[in-house]
């Protein structure tokens, strides 16, 4: 399992926005150099975010990119699939079927059970968590995530 470098950037550059305070937003040149990304990766990446809703831009001059809504109404889950997809798709097997049509554990695939378990751990943490969440330092990001890890109490 990997991280790509378009979620971990893109994500960065959702926070620095978030965390920016100035109601013009930030250039991309301003978001590359407190990055250190390239110029035109900066630019590939905010236009992805603003084409799915994430992110405006505000004209001018001195324009740059502002969060489109609320950075407590953006889902965390939400802006990774945008920016990478899922960890696990189930067109995955179609795709990695070796050298036949179809895989050979097509019709029983205990490999095929972890992927999707491990999608459902994923969707689940990611899906309550907000970039406000992660708009805090890392320790209080943690005490969040692990709030909403913890497990369920029956009653």
């Amino acid at each position: 399992m990997k991280i790509t470098a378009q979620e971990e950037i893109g994500l960065r550059i959702m926070l620095r926005v978030a965390n920016c305070g100035n109601e013009s937003g930030l250039s991309i040149p301003q978001l590359s150099e407190a990055e250190g990304i390239s110029i035109p990766y900066v630019a590939k990446l905010t236009r992805l975010l603003r084409q799915q809703g994430f992110l405006n831009s505000t004209p001018g001059n001195k324009g740059g990119y502002v969060l489109a809504r609320p950075a407590n109404e953006i889902i965390v889950n939400d802006l990774l699939k945008v920016l990478g997809g899922a960890l696990f798709d189930t067109s995955f097997c179609n795709l990695h079927s070796g050298g036949m049509k179809l895989c050979t554990n097509s019709v029983d695939c205990s490999v095929r059970s972890l992927w999707k378990m491990m999608q459902l751990v994923l969707d689940e943490l990611l899906q309550h968590l907000t970039l406000s969440d992660l708009s805090n330092s890392e320790l209080e990001a943690q005490r969040i995530i692990s709030r909403v890890f913890a497990p369920k109490q029956v009653v």
